[in-house]
């Protein structure tokens, strides 16, 4: 095969002869330069599954997090409307609350009845302190009375 370039004025011929490849085709080769093809064709390799290796957990890592993403929206949205229900903390904290509302409708209502009380105390105690004065004006004029005064 002839091939025919043209430069400015100048031609050049290539010639190009035919190869002839088969399965029985010697080829010679420095063991130097095969083990290098070899050592980078194996660098290569284990380079690729490297990435691709890097690749695969980096994608389960998205699928992982999109997922928990859209768990999280849904719960987000669903738990204050109360659609997913109720958990057991929850239930319990409820009624702790309920039972300290009765507690202190309780303490309310005595602590009416000992103001009330502080009240009828001290009207009683001016009653007694007036009574123990009477009382102490009677045996007076009762002494006075068996002493012979009028």
């Amino acid at each position: 095969m002839i091939f025919t370039t043209k430069i400015g004025k100048y031609s050049l011929k290539t010639h190009m002869s035919k190869l002839n490849i088969s399965d029985s085709t010697n080829i010679s080769m420095p063991v130097r330069n095969m083990l290098a093809i070899i050592g980078a064709v194996a660098m290569g390799v284990w380079a690729y599954f490297g990435i691709t290796e890097q690749l695969n957990k980096h994608s389960t890592t998205l699928e992982l997090m999109q997922k928990d993403l859209s768990e999280n929206t849904e719960f987000r949205i669903k738990y204050p409307r109360g659609e997913l229900g109720q958990s057991q903390n929850d239930l319990e904290q409820f009624m702790l609350i309920e039972d300290l509302y009765k507690s202190v409708e309780k303490m309310e209502g005595i602590l009416e009845n000992n103001m009330t009380n502080k009240v009828n105390i001290d009207f009683l105690k001016e009653q007694m302190e007036k009574i123990s004065a009477d009382v102490e004006k009677l045996k007076d004029k009762q002494r006075e009375f068996a002493n012979g005064g009028h």
